[in-house]
Order: structure tokens, then sequence, then C-alpha cells
């Protein structure tokens, strides 16, 4: 996945925001929080940071092309970062990005869902 192609998928989920920051990474927000990072790769191939639920993270930590995000895992956050797409599936980076939107924005107010219409319509 190139950067441009994260920039575009990120940009398809619901309410999100995006901003360059950090060094020039593609930061994608949802509510103001962010689920999604673009950039910090290794060995100039793209790097692809996001938020995992404790069982992803737990199984992603150890697999080849992803690890424990920089900075953010050192603190206690659940983040991983796919940091070499050998071997690594678009599709499942899609899935994992799709995952962490929920995640951040399952985290946000009711009231906060509601205004960027993520509520479901029985909340």
């Amino acid at each position: 996945m190139t950067y441009l192609e994260f920039n575009r998928f990120c940009a398809a989920l619901p309410a999100t925001t995006h901003c360059v920051q950090w060094g020039d990474s593609h930061v994608w927000k949802v509510g103001g929080k962010v689920f999604a990072i673009g950039g910090w790769g290794k060995n100039d191939e793209p790097g692809f940071t996001f938020k995992a639920s404790e069982l992803n993270y737990n199984i992603l930590q150890d697999q080849p092309g992803y690890r424990p995000a920089p900075y953010l895992a050192s603190r206690g956050m659940k983040w991983i970062q796919r940091y070499q797409a050998a071997g690594n599936s678009d599709d499942k980076l899609k899935y994992y990005l799709e995952a962490s939107h929920r995640i951040v924005s399952s985290g946000l107010s009711k009231k906060k869902q509601r205004e960027l219409g993520l509520a479901r319509p029985h909340e």
C-alpha cells in the first residue's frame, strides 16, 4: 500500500480528518483522536501505524513485518506498526485500519458519536 492508497482508504471511513504532523506523517483522526498514522517507515518502505485490540496486538507483535509501534507501544499503548509489506496483504492492513477506527470511535463520548453520525440508531 502506498501513502496515497492509505490516505484514500482512511478518507473513506466515517467522520475522519487528516493532518500532516510528526515529521511529515499522514495522521488520521476520528473525533479528534488518532486512529492511524502513515509514516515512520523503515528502509524507505511505507510504515502504517494503528491502534489494535488486545488480541490483535498480541498476535501481530510477533508477526513478520509488524512490530509494536515505536514511541506509542513503549508507553504501554496497544499500537502496532506494519513496517514491511512483503508477505502482508493490503486487505489485512485495511481490516486493521477499520478496526482501529472502530476502537477509537467507540471510545468517544456518546454525544460526540451522535454529532459525528457514528452512533447506532438505538443509542
